[in-house]
């Protein structure tokens, strides 16, 4: 039994920041660096069924990125993953959610997984898009946010629990194998230990190119950019006190000074 776990290495925003002179993001100076936090729990939550599972079931953790998103997959190596895959090409620079998700489609028919689990969604951008791009494109059944899971190895079905709006809750049996976008709060992920961190280092981590994967950089030209990334001027607000008579007052005085009148 195989469980692949997507992972992302994401950036996280200080306080005080400056855009970069392209205008097409932040300065990176401004950023650190960490394991997604959706990316937690879908790996605790495969490694929960591997542990249950017994011998011979395995946990993958895969990602793309350069050479700085190892510490990602170590992160999850120390947790308990058997190996980790890097997928990179220069190319992928600018990739979108869609090329990502064709690149780790190819992983995962190179890897035959019974499962794959990816986070709901990554903390930096919130596209939510991978999981079910990937399902697409595998044609695999796939749900998302999902919140509590019952699943044997080697079972054909898998039953789940999902969050919907308004605090609504739906429960189903999907079809396996399949992509389930996995929710903060389904587990409590573990840390890991210091001989867990000292043994990552020493677990295999597979560096995989296009060419491995039999894509080319036409096959991961992503279907958008960004044009321009800015931070919105800042607005203004005010309590109006008093009665009835005295709010309606103030607020033709304002609309009269937004008019210029």
């Amino acid at each position: 039994m195989k469980i692949l776990v997507p992972v992302k290495q994401v950036s996280i925003l200080d306080d005080e920041f400056e855009m970069r002179d392209d205008g097409h993001g932040v300065d990176e100076d401004f950023f650190e660096k960490d394991l997604n936090e959706f990316d937690h729990f879908a790996v605790e939550e495969a490694l929960l069924i591997k542990e249950a599972a017994g011998e011979g079931a395995e946990v993958i953790v895969v990602t793309v990125g350069d050479g700085e998103t190892d510490d990602a997959l170590r992160t999850a190596l120390a947790k308990g993953a058997e190996r980790g895959i890097r997928v990179w090409d220069d190319s992928l620079a600018d990739a979108d959610s869609i090329a990502i998700a064709k690149v780790l489609a190819k992983v995962v028919e190179r890897e035959a997984p019974d499962m794959v689990f990816t986070g709901a969604q990554s903390a930096d951008f919130g596209h939510a898009t991978t999981g079910m791009a990937l399902a697409g494109l595998l044609g695999w059944p796939h749900a998302a946010v999902v919140s509590k899971l019952d699943f044997m190895p080697g079972a054909g079905t898998a039953t789940l629990h999902r969050e919907l709006e308004g605090g609504l809750e739906e429960i189903m049996t999907i079809q396996c194998p399949a992509v389930l976008s996995i929710q903060l709060g389904i587990n409590q992920p573990r840390y890991a230990s210091l001989r867990g961190i000292r043994q990552a280092k020493q677990k295999p981590v597979e560096e995989l190119d296009l060419d491995d994967l039999g894509l080319g950089g036409s096959d991961v030209t992503s279907a958008s950019r960004v044009r321009r990334m800015y931070a919105p001027e800042k607005g203004q607000a005010e309590i109006i006190e008093g009665s009835a008579a005295e709010q309606a007052a103030r607020l033709a005085e304002i609309i009269k000074e937004l008019r210029g009148i």
